[in-house]
């Protein structure tokens, strides 16, 4: 059994749902797979920080066993655990959102296993999610792959932390994101979760770019994020095009490889409207 966790509010469904689905068909699935999605409530926040729905998870559920009567989607609530360790910290204006933090809670929560894979809802696998989650992960706490733009601006080792491969029994045994927190708790760091995680690192697996191409889609791509990045035409700016834009993502960055993926989503993303009309 392999185990993927996704974290987010109700607006991540897309990103979970077309992530789940290159899972599915790029993947050869002789076991099932556990998703576990971690969310919250903090619309005190922002009015629209609200959790992903039970109806949401539902549905993603339906979806997964499609394609695999043993994959599952397992909601799991964060708030309370998130108000006792974050609320009101220098952090909850993070860069992204405070959703960004939850997934620091991984050794909190029981019902999560020794090994589990988080990924960023804005990723889609280009092969086998075998070849990542095989990876050995013994005598360390995470492996991840290099940012494509902090391996030159901050040091060669500077890793992304959208897609990472967790040991959470070294990581509970080391203590590292307890420690993780407790620093955000304290100091506001320029990209909160994915600093205080690399501050607190006692050992880590580097892994190839092709884990977590940020910038790139190449024939060896496992894992392709779409992160905001650097276009240089027509003139220098950045853009963040995510997955589920799939016009831009055929007319900007001409990929067509995601097609089967995507015409699915919109297919199921339809689907899913219409429930929600006849469901009133």
């Amino acid at each position: 059994m392999m185990n993927v966790m996704f974290a987010g509010n109700s607006k991540v469904f897309d990103g979970v749902l077309t992530g789940a689905l290159s899972i599915f068909r790029r993947s050869e699935q002789t076991e099932g797979i556990r998703f576990f999605v971690l969310t919250m409530d903090v619309s005190h926040i922002k009015p629209e920080y609200t959790p992903i729905s039970e109806r949401q998870i539902a549905f993603l559920d339906r979806v997964a066993k499609s394609y695999h009567p043993d994959n599952s989607f397992e909601r799991v609530d964060v708030t309370d655990l998130y108000r006792e360790e974050f609320a009101a910290c220098p952090n909850e204006s993070a860069y992204c959102s405070p959703y960004t933090l939850i997934r620091l809670f991984a050794d909190r929560l029981p019902m999560l296993p020794d090994k589990i894979l988080y990924l960023d809802a804005d990723i889609l696998f280009n092969r086998d999610i075998r070849l990542l989650y095989d990876t050995d992960v013994e005598g360390y706490e995470y492996a991840a792959a290099r940012d494509h733009y902090g391996k030159y601006l901050i040091r060669p080792d500077y890793i992304n932390a959208g897609v990472l491969l967790f040991n959470l029994a070294e990581m509970r045994r080391t203590g590292i994101l307890a420690q993780a927190r407790a620093l955000l708790r304290e100091r506001k760091l320029v990209f909160a979760d994915q600093s205080a995680l690399i501050r607190c690192t006692h050992r880590k697996k580097l892994l190839p770019q092709k884990f977590n191409d940020q910038k790139f889609l190449h024939k060896s791509t496992v894992v392709r994020h779409f992160s905001k990045r650097l276009f240089y035409l027509p003139y220098p700016h950045t853009a963040n095009i995510k997955q589920w834009d799939v016009s831009r993502v055929h007319k900007v960055f001409g990929y067509y490889a995601f097609d089967d993926i995507l015409y699915e989503y919109i297919y199921l993303r339809k689907a899913y409207e219409r429930e929600d009309v006849e469901n009133g």
